[in-house]
């Protein structure tokens, strides 16, 4: 299944790079007058990363039809939002992070005002794409926006950064339910609601199909929750070289976690059940589905 994985791997990720390092941010006086936030836009965007999001989507473009490269722009503007948002938490006003992805972060290297501004313009040009190249009639294009930007808000990523902030050195040890909730509801938004938007941006591009749209929104859901569980383990016990960021900087923090919670082999239990009610959600799809489990399976058992 890794070299079913990799299969996948080799034929989009030099895709998606590509057009994402060849995106123009700016206008040529802006090149010019401002070249410092486009280079800092693209010092992000273009230092690679797993790319997950935007695999996604274009998998679950091709559950429905071929013409993959259709989809590169809606795949491109779910990286952009990523990549926003690992800016804005490497900040020293949230995670106070120096390396991502192998490199030093971004206001490490072009300052927090610019930093700042990178992530702001790298989130609004996302919508720029969607607006403006994506290859779709508009009501396919409102309902993109729609599901990028409700995953990205208040009810999703930003609203799930939010609760982790919130809830930092404030744990509840004797009320574990309770934890348990806040923990899952925390994850669900931050990491889960842009993973299954992005598979859901692409069922839509295809034309839609609502038995796979409601099977994908809870494998996204189950798969998002799976991928933060594995963050909070290799964040324990990773080797930094293969994260490409500082590891055990949760534990220094105080965040809520599911190690901090549970601990390491419950965390691992819970990792293993979580992988296993996602797989069995694929079953229906047959050989179609094979790339989205050897997904699922790479994220349960990933160094980095």
């Amino acid at each position: 299944m890794k070299g079913y994985l990799a299969a996948f791997l080799n034929e989009y990720v030099p895709k998606i790079d590509a057009y994402l390092k060849g995106l123009q941010f700016a206008d040529q006086v802006g090149a010019r007058l401002a070249a410092p936030l486009n280079e800092a836009m693209h010092y992000s965007v273009d230092a690679g990363g797993k790319r997950l999001r935007p695999v996604l989507t274009i998998m679950a473009y091709r559950l429905l039809a071929e013409d993959w490269q259709r989809a590169l722009p809606v795949a491109a503007a779910f990286e952009l939002v990523h990549t926003y948002s690992l800016i804005h938490d490497d900040l020293p006003a949230m995670d106070d992070d120096d390396l991502r992805r192998g490199l030093p972060t971004n206001h490490r290297v072009y300052g927090e005002a610019m930093a700042i501004l990178a992530g702001d313009a790298l989130l609004t040009e996302a919508f720029r794409l969607l607006a403006e190249e994506v290859d779709a009639g508009s009501e396919i294009v409102v309902k993109l926006v729609s599901g990028l930007a409700r995953a990205a808000g208040c009810d999703g990523m930003v609203g799930g950064q939010a609760i982790d902030i919130l809830s930092q050195g404030k744990t509840d040890q004797g009320n574990i339910d309770r934890e348990s909730e806040l923990l899952e509801t925390l994850h669900r938004r931050k990491t889960g609601a842009m993973i299954t938007a992005s598979l859901l941006a692409g069922v839509d591009l295809a034309g839609g199909d609502p038995f796979l749209r409601a099977r994908l929104t809870e494998f996204g859901s189950l798969i998002g929750l799976s991928f933060q569980v594995a963050d909070d383990i290799l964040d324990e016990v990773g080797e930094e070289e293969n994260l490409g960021k500082n590891i055990g900087s949760d534990r220094e923090l105080g965040k809520l976690t599911f190690i901090s919670l549970f601990g390491l082999e419950e965390a691992r239990l819970r990792l293993a059940d979580l992988h296993h009610q996602a797989v069995l959600l694929l079953e229906p799809l047959g050989e179609k589905g094979l790339g989205l489990k050897a997904l699922a399976d790479y994220i349960v058992k990933r160094d980095r």
